[in-house]
């Protein structure tokens, strides 16, 4: 194995050093009195492990795991700061098992074979089983994920994997399958306040040389957001500035030049992506501005590309505003072009007008469930030949082969409306658009039964005795009531073979 492939992670203090393997370097170095922070303070037994208490109880796979009672296979979930390469040191320290560790970064298919084949040799030598860790795995190929399964099958190794990212997305399933998979959460403030104290004052951290006002502990447990490894180096970084102006106390301005940026919880490729992009979509859905444009900030500040947020709100125009705001659309296509043409920073202005603009529309998803349910249609079978007076016959020929025969112009009638068969046959009374009564659909839902009514042939219903009023009859007016619709009177004759007969749509496209 290539010395390049591993990574030295630090010796819990006080644990024995794991064997020599191939490269010499298969355990953790020690701590040193120089090494940061949060690697003096990773916690060098499992009862000083805070955060995870639903992992700890008596019997858990992760006591199993550090104790060796089971020779589990287990993915450690979580985000940063949460303990998953401490849980490697307390695995590496707590027994006799060869210890080898590897980052995803730098390691191949050959590192990850020739660890598998020195723990076969130690197997069949009768020496001791080997554990292998491997940080950031997502970042594995599919090949080199692959390249574990065997192994870890037949146990030749013990795999110890850990991953910020969501594994049903970043770990192959064979490989998901075989493991343990334990989600760490993160760190709630309570325990990330408690850590800073004990760092305080423990002899591997300040050893009591400085002490935390109240308001620079509160300020560094905000910015951590539950990243202890976050918290731990903030307080490292204010204990020198608070020494080096003589000070004997971390006060509020010396936490906040230490830092002064939130840490955002947010991987444009990994888990905490879809879950901020989900919750952006459900909050302009439900109406919620002040949780959508919160959720915008939140792409904005963790670097999401601007493009990605701008087709998202392209697609929730229509998809959930729709006909209720027809005029959505628009704005949103006009965000995505100032993204284009503009650039952020300046950008987020338009995208945070777009998304107040959608947030605060009225809403309808007619189209998502009219386009739906016609696809549905189509994929079951549904449908047939295209009613002959529909099709194209603007060709020699055409007309001989019945096409075009008996169609009727719309605008040859007053009302622009006719009655004629546009669907195939066993379509024929399906209803796929169902108009919402919100905002300018309620305009479309007043006056579709009448378009329906017209093109299907049907007679007008009766009023019932005890019905106060009857449904109007049709008529030119109320045929054209939406805005840009009007009853003038027919221009065109309709006559074959001219433009009004070709089939050609408003893009010049004929024949399809």
């Amino acid at each position: 194995m290539e010395s390049d492939a591993l990574f030295s992670l630090g010796d819990p203090a006080g644990s024995r050093s794991a064997p020599d393997g191939p490269a010499g370097v298969d355990g953790f170095t020690a701590v040193a009195d120089d090494s940061p922070l949060p690697v003096r303070m990773r916690p060098v037994t499992l009862d000083e492990l805070i955060g995870q208490d639903h992992l700890l109880a008596p019997g858990a796979p992760l006591r199993q795991l550090v104790s060796g009672g089971a020779p589990m296979s287990v993915i450690l979930w979580g985000p940063p700061g949460s303990g998953k390469t401490t849980i490697a040191h307390l695995v590496a320290g707590a027994t006799d098992r060869r210890f080898v560790a590897m980052s995803a970064l730098s390691a191949g298919v050959k590192d990850v074979r020739a660890v598998i084949e020195a723990a076969r040799r130690q197997r069949r030598s009768g020496g001791p089983q080997t554990v292998l860790f491997i940080d950031e795995v997502h970042r594995f190929s599919k090949t080199q994920q692959d390249s574990l399964l065997a192994a870890v099958e037949d146990r030749t190794v013990t795999l110890l994997a850990a991953t910020t990212e969501n594994p049903y997305f970043s770990v192959i399933s064979p490989l998901l399958s075989r493991c343990v998979l334990l989600t760490l959460q993160p760190l709630d403030d309570a325990a990330v306040r408690g850590l800073l104290r004990r760092a305080v004052t423990d002899k591997r951290g300040l050893d009591g040389a400085l002490t935390l006002t109240p308001e620079a502990e509160d300020h560094l447990v905000r910015l951590a957001a539950g990243d202890v490894r976050k918290a731990l180096t903030a307080l490292e970084a204010a204990a020198a500035s608070a020494t080096a102006l003589g000070a004997g106390r971390i006060d509020l301005a010396t936490a906040e030049q230490a830092v002064d940026v939130a840490a955002v919880r947010y991987d444009r490729d990994g888990d905490a992506h879809y879950d901020v992009v989900s919750a952006f979509i459900k909050s302009m859905r439900g109406s919620d501005v002040d949780a959508a444009v919160h959720w915008l900030a939140r792409m904005l500040v963790a670097g999401e590309d601007a493009r990605f947020i701008a087709r998202r709100l392209v697609i929730f125009a229509s998809e959930d505003v729709g006909m209720a705001d027809p005029g959505a659309l628009s704005v949103a296509t006009a965000a995505a072009h100032a993204v284009e043409y503009v650039g952020l920073p300046e950008a987020q202005l338009n995208l945070a007008q777009a998304v107040i603009h959608l947030a605060t529309a009225p809403k309808s998803n007619s189209a998502t469930t009219a386009i739906g349910a016609a696809i549905a249609d189509v994929r079951a079978g549904r449908g047939g030949p295209v009613p002959r007076g529909l099709r194209d016959a603007h060709y020699a020929g055409a007309r001989g082969l019945g096409h075009g025969t008996g169609y009727r112009y719309p605008h040859d009638d007053q009302r622009g409306v006719v009655t004629q068969q546009y669907v195939p046959d066993d379509l024929v009374g399906t209803d796929y658009y169902q108009p919402s009564p919100h905002g300018a659909e309620r305009s479309v839902a007043t006056r579709l039964p009448l378009l329906r009514r017209i093109v299907r042939g049907l007679p007008a219903p009766t009023a019932r005795p005890d019905t106060p009023t009857a449904e109007p009859p049709v008529t030119a007016q109320a045929a054209s009531a939406l805005p840009g619709e009007t009853g003038r009177p027919a221009t065109g004759t309709g006559a074959p073979g001219t433009m009004q007969d070709s089939g050609t749509d408003a893009a010049g496209e004929g024949q399809q």
